[in-house]
């Protein structure tokens, strides 16, 4: 087969093959094809393959085995219940340091933590300002952290709250608190009604990136899952949005009909 003028750039191929991994054309634990025939099916010298190769590995995508070749990474995705998250009785418990969202993970076998947050008081964006129903520009309180499951990061969740509702509370703790019903719900604001919002969007912007530990410019596909919550009064008292990149990620919801 001739090659082609302008052969892709490995990242490109990159592109292409984690598109496989996360359609599920390409199995976690499958064998990838050989490094000729990738370089015959993308048209480009059996050394490029092995360039891009060693980008998904560093990745986390693909996993060389000794003597037997390189495979998909067995990557098990995180089932999310949002039907259940944050709602009725709670499964948090301070005693050990586990919030709802661990205890959700932690009842999948999986090895939950969270990175201490990063809490700031700053101009709401356009879109935070939109959800929580103030005017852009007011400032808000901001509470970012990395969700890891089994070590590895899966979700980034950044919350802001009026400053009327967190300035002086344990929001502004730079450590990861756990209270009993949630901290909204200990310093007198609790969610009593709540709305999601999910999109799906283009890969991870360099900042995301870089905070989920994913490899710049491989264009991972992210979900992301706003959720806004009401306190008492129909006010907003919290919004948050979550990152979550699509192969790490399954949101679920059930309900009755």
């Amino acid at each position: 087969m001739p090659q082609r003028t302008n052969p892709p750039p490995i990242r490109e191929i990159a592109d292409a093959l984690e598109a496989r991994i996360i359609s599920g054309e390409l199995q976690p634990g499958e064998q990838l094809p050989s490094t000729r025939d990738l370089a015959s099916q993308f048209e480009v010298s059996e050394k490029t393959i092995y360039r891009v190769i060693s980008l998904m590995k560093a990745g986390g995508q693909l996993e060389a085995r000794q003597g037997k070749g390189v495979f998909v990474r067995s990557t098990k995705p995180l089932e999310w219940h949002l039907h259940q998250f944050e709602r009725g009785s709670r499964r948090d418990d301070p005693v050990v340091g586990r919030d709802d969202w661990k205890a959700a993970a932690e009842e999948q076998g999986r090895v939950a933590t969270q990175d201490t947050p990063r809490v700031s008081v700053e101009p709401a964006p356009r879109d935070v300002a939109k959800w929580l129903q103030i005017e852009p520009g007011t400032f808000v309180v901001a509470r970012r952290r990395v969700r890891r499951v089994d070590g590895e990061p899966f979700q980034l969740a950044d919350s802001w709250f009026p400053t009327s509702v967190a300035l002086d509370t344990d929001l502004m703790v730079e450590a990861d608190v756990t209270k009993p019903g949630g901290i909204l719900s200990h310093i007198g604001y609790p969610q009593v009604s709540l709305r999601d919002e999910i999109r799906s969007w283009p890969p991870a912007n360099p900042a995301e990136a870089e905070r989920l530990e994913l490899p710049a410019g491989l264009g991972t596909p992210v979900i992301r899952h706003t959720r806004i919550g009401y306190g008492h009064d129909g006010k907003p008292v919290r919004v948050m949005v979550t990152v979550a990149p699509g192969h790490l990620n399954t949101l679920v919801y059930e309900m009755e009909v």
